[in-house]
């Protein structure tokens, strides 16, 4: 076994502390210093607050010409955006029921945590800031964001700590959007974590009200169980969410046909939701590995974001 399924595979029998001084290790190791520097966090860009107004130099990106002062000077001039220099994100982590499944390295609940933790550690540096909400089924807990490794740590002891709750029902991640939202008014990265299952309807207007504000990042969890059915003969399914059972008959090939694509078009019907609501997306799979998802899609949205602004000038 790994030692990135040694990490996770065996939460439950361990205590907190060692599960997140490992995961701190994990993260240190294979991430840090390898994704930006002192102030670029996990969306990197030039910044958003609009500063002094410069000639225009060969090279320089045209969608940054300041018109009104080209008219009044009568040549054209750039206007320069300063750095943001302070980061504030939000985490949103669903613990409902339905993350108490795993049939690979770890449960999907296991991977919310990773996913929290891996996004926290590298955005919780240079005075930036985290806070998060906590999702079980239609409850959730608020940490208001705050600088700082021991409070970033004391959240994710919070998640560590949110205890199984069967038949909890599923989590309702618009309303929980909506008030994260109203709680964050000032631009920053909002993290969500969940497997989406459900009713994309219900969160997808909530989860693009956010995104036009925010810079956001849905985490889909899923495990390869959910994705195609092995022929294993006679079994039961439970909802956790419900409690619903159903018996099937896993031998049937035209059954599990039908499984894998109903599950490939919920998938895209996740996928197309997130991507409409104009927020980035990334899957974490239970049999996969999570700190290379994580370092693979932060490369590719650095890079997309340096293509867009340019050449830096100095």
């Amino acid at each position: 076994m790994s030692g990135l399924s040694s990490t996770l595979g065996l939460v439950g029998d361990r205590p907190a502390e060692e599960i997140l001084r490992r995961l701190t290790l994990d993260v240190s190791r294979r991430l840090d210093g390898m994704l930006h520097g002192d102030f670029e966090g996990i969306v990197p860009g030039r910044g958003s607050e609009l500063g002094e107004t410069r000639m225009y130099e060969p090279g320089d990106d045209v969608r940054r010409i300041d018109w009104n002062v080209t008219a009044r000077m009568q040549t054209p001039h750039i206007r320069e955006t300063i750095a943001d220099r302070e980061l504030e994100t939000w985490l949103l982590v669903d613990r409902s029921s339905s993350l108490d499944f795993g049939t690979a390295q770890c449960e999907k609940r296991d991977l919310t945590l990773a996913a929290a933790a891996g996004v926290g550690l590298m955005t919780a540096r240079g005075g930036n800031r985290v806070g998060g909400v906590i999702l079980q089924g239609p409850d959730s807990v608020t940490v208001p964001p705050r600088q700082g490794r021991k409070h970033l740590l004391g959240f994710l002891h919070r998640v560590i700590a949110t205890p199984r709750d069967a038949l909890s029902g599923r989590a309702d991640l618009g309303g929980a959007l909506r008030r994260l939202g109203a709680m964050a008014p000032r631009r920053g990265l909002v993290v969500v974590i969940s497997d989406f299952l459900g009713d994309a309807a219900a969160w997808s207007t909530a989860l693009g009200t956010v995104a036009l504000r925010h810079s956001v990042l849905c985490v889909e969890v899923v495990d390869p169980r959910e994705l195609e059915l092995p022929a294993v003969g006679i079994m039961q399914f439970e909802d956790p969410a419900t409690g619903a059972t159903l018996e099937v008959n896993t031998d049937d090939a035209r059954l599990r046909d039908r499984y894998a694509a109903a599950a490939s078009a919920q998938r895209a019907t996740i996928a197309a939701a997130i991507r409409g609501a104009g927020a980035d997306h990334m899957t974490m799979r239970t049999d996969g590995d999570w700190l290379m998802e994580l370092a693979r899609h932060v490369g590719d949205r650095r890079r997309r974001a340096e293509a867009v602004a340019g050449p830096r000038t100095r």
